[in-house]
């Protein structure tokens, strides 16, 4: 561990959500030197006036272990003092390779162990399962001979790595990973859905998905986050999402805060279980006929909507640091309850989702009738991941990147 001293540097590997502009901003306000990480030039999140230094490094998904020696190099540095995941790749490569980054850094991410426990949906489960907490209905895909039911098919693993399924060389990394919904009485094709299941449209034989029984809300899904200290709650702070980027759910585009005993202590039960370090965050669905909460996975590393938490007043990416720096007593645990904020190009997504996108056994809202929400809860809300008057450089950057002029079609403000 390096020893305190004026100048200290947090490492930075940013994704394209707006949690990466969070944590910059928390930090960067309050005198801490950022360095920003991507392969990328182009993320908006290098836009903001608190991003303080920028260093270009290998694509994790083009070589995974290059990556890693990258992100070590810049690790070695006497001035940076810690790192803060933002991705499942983060996590996995910190996760692994913690003996060589703890050599320089406080190594304030979990285990190997716990990555790869949060990384396997059916080793998730059976965590939940020891931890008392109650699940949807949880199989391997090869096990399933009932298609008669509303079901859903997801990855198994968050990520795909050697260490998850053989086929994969040592350099080889496989990223995020779409959830497949089926028509009840219709079997899924495995070959398709392993053809279509990653983004690179590779065909991954040896990753067989899981199947899920669906539950009916998917729509309004429920968040506790921690900040653990070697199993030791440090910090906590609960969610509610109001809208996915589609009507039927998925990443998270307006949410609230919110407090409810009853996922505190759920999200206790299996971080606690899993004697947890760093930060990580723990979703439940809840069923609308018996109002039973049911765990769904656990992210462990910065998630997407961290920028409602820091409007509420528990500021995850200052804690974190506070934590790493010997400082936990300074941090303010106390939160507001109904502060809400929004992913605006998000917004936009839900409402064309609407027009354009029908899931099995889900009804859309009525158009109007989710434009005028849409409307009246960003004026009761006005607090935005990209939208900051005194930061605008993410979102005008992030703007561009949407435009063929800006030369970058991905999904840059859609949270991914």
């Amino acid at each position: 561990m390096k020893p305190q001293s004026d100048g200290r540097s947090v490492l930075l590997p940013i994704n394209d959500s707006g949690s990466s502009i969070s944590c910059l901003r928390s930090l960067g306000k309050r005198g801490v030197h950022t360095i920003a990480v991507s392969e990328h030039r182009d993320r908006p999140a290098l836009a903001s006036r608190y991003c303080d230094e920028t260093a270009i490094v290998p694509s994790p998904y083009e070589d995974l272990l290059a990556y890693k020696d990258a992100l070590l190099s810049l690790a070695e540095r006497p001035d940076v003092y810690t790192i803060v995941p933002h991705r499942e790749v983060d996590s996995y490569v910190l996760g692994k390779y913690r003996d060589q980054f703890e050599e320089h850094v406080v190594a304030l991410w979990p285990s190997f162990e716990q990555v790869r426990t949060v990384h396997d949906r059916l080793r998730q489960a059976e965590a939940a399962r020891e931890a008392g907490i109650a699940i949807p209905e949880t199989y391997s895909f090869d096990e399933v001979d009932d298609w008669s039911r509303e079901l859903i098919v997801k990855p198994r693993y968050s990520i795909l790595t050697p260490d998850y399924v053989d086929s994969l060389s040592e350099d080889e990394c496989e990223g995020k990973m779409e959830v497949i919904y089926t028509a009840a009485g219709t079997e899924p094709d495995l070959e398709a859905i392993q053809e279509t299941m990653h983004k690179s449209g590779r065909h991954v034989p040896d990753h067989v998905p899981i199947v899920q029984e669906l539950v009916r809300d998917t729509r309004t899904e429920y968040g506790f986050r921690g900040l653990y200290d070697e199993g030791k709650s440090v910090l906590t702070c609960q969610k509610r999402q109001i809208r996915g980027k589609s009507y039927a759910g998925g990443a998270s585009v307006y949410r609230e805060t919110m407090y409810d005993p009853e996922i505190e202590e759920m999200g206790r039960a299996m971080l606690d279980h899993l004697d947890w370090h760093g930060l990580a965050s723990v979703q439940f669905l809840k069923e609308p006929d018996t109002g039973e909460y049911k765990f769904t996975e656990i992210n462990p590393r910065v998630w997407a909507s961290i920028e409602m938490d820091v409007i509420a007043g528990a500021d995850f990416p200052h804690a974190h640091w506070l934590l790493a720096t010997g400082e936990p007593d300074r941090i303010e645990t106390e939160y507001e309850v109904g502060a809400g904020n929004h992913l605006l190009f998000g917004e936009f997504q839900y409402l064309w989702s609407i027009l354009r996108k029908r899931y099995p056994a889900i009804e859309p809202p009525a158009f109007r009738t989710a434009v005028w929400e849409v409307l009246s809860s960003c004026y009761d809300q006005p607090h935005f991941d990209y939208l900051h008057l005194d930061d605008p450089g993410p979102f005008i950057h992030g703007v561009l990147n949407q435009l063929p002029i800006g030369g970058r079609s991905g999904t840059e403000m859609a949270g991914q």
